[in-house]
């Protein structure tokens, strides 16, 4: 994890440590006056794009900070989960070009 500079930046690196996963890394970086927060897939051999979400002063300020964390941390790995989907119902072209 990088060196940080951002109060805000050190408390989000400091939740991240308190996250482990066996199929994702996490990272964090100041962006303005927020920070980003990274999710990227690990030994993967399908190149699979590297989540990112942000998280504005307003949510790092929060007096219930931990818990902000966690919800959005796990909506975004919802969203990145749904992200990695090749084909959905939704597809009609696809499903048509394969007789589905």
């Amino acid at each position: 994890m990088p060196e940080t500079v951002s109060p805000r930046l050190d408390r989000v690196l400091a939740q991240l440590r308190l996250y482990e996963h066996p199929l994702l890394s996490f990272d964090a970086r100041a962006k303005g006056e927020g920070v980003e927060v990274s999710i990227q897939l690990m030994h993967c051999t399908v190149p699979v794009h590297t989540y990112v979400y942000e998280m504005h002063p307003r949510d790092l300020d929060h007096p219930q900070f931990e818990w902000q964390f966690q919800r959005q941390l796990y909506d975004a790995l919802h969203d990145y989960l749904v992200e990695m989907f090749i084909r959905t119902p939704q597809d009609r072209m696809d499903r048509r070009e394969r007789g589905l």
